[in-house]
């Protein structure tokens, strides 16, 4: 699994290119911004894209997926948590895009020999997912090296709390890719993030 980290937009997002390295088969995760970034490097590398995951539908994270879903003809996936509902109007919701699939907790789905399961891990947003993929997470905006994500925005701190539990409970060790910032572990974050360590009970808040 070859993973490229693209920060793309004014708030550096990470839109990850991640990609099967025998059948150069890829999936884009977080089409944030910069459509023409992340298309050329598709372009460049002679990748097949497969796919569009969303982590969630924060603008920063999605403002470059109707470009790669024209370009690309691929599926787009976000958790139905995340789009409006017909005559809903959020700010902190994406509205729907025609042929954007709904995906869900436990879905698994193949780009070429990867698999990537779907986690679902709201708190930042209603509808924030988490993938898993061999042995790394793509955690959105509900994990960060040391930090976790704002919920100022229709998020819910308890609930992110219970997400980052769920992360936490995890066996075994995974690199992280968050998505903003640089990547982590997830043994790191267990040992050293506030907020995670809140969240099992090892610390009380402060």
């Amino acid at each position: 699994m070859l993973i490229k980290t693209l920060p793309v937009g004014h708030l550096e997002t990470n839109c990850y290119i991640v990609t099967d390295e025998a059948s150069l088969k890829c999936a884009i995760i977080d089409p944030g911004a910069d459509g023409n970034v992340i298309l050329d490097y598709i372009e460049a590398n002679n990748l097949t894209p497969e796919v569009v995951f969303l982590t969630h539908g924060h603008f920063d994270h999605h403002m470059a997926l109707q470009t790669c879903l024209e370009e690309t003809f691929v599926p787009g996936y976000a958790h139905a948590g995340d789009i409006n509902a017909p005559g809903e109007d959020s700010p902190h919701k994406m509205a729907d895009v025609e042929g954007l699939d709904r995906y869900k907790d436990g879905d698994v789905i193949r780009v070429g020999n990867l698999e990537f399961t779907v986690i679902e891990t709201p708190g930042h947003s209603a509808g924030s997912v988490t993938l898993k993929c061999e042995g790394v997470l793509f955690t959105g905006d509900t994990l960060f090296r040391d930090s976790c994500g704002r919920t100022d925005l229709g998020g819910n701190m308890d609930v992110l709390l219970t997400s980052l539990r769920r992360l936490a409970e995890l066996p075994g060790d995974y690199e992280v890719y968050p998505g903003h910032a640089e990547s982590t572990t997830l043994e790191r974050e267990r040992n050293f993030n506030y907020y995670m360590r809140h969240a099992t009970g090892e610390i009380q808040p402060k």
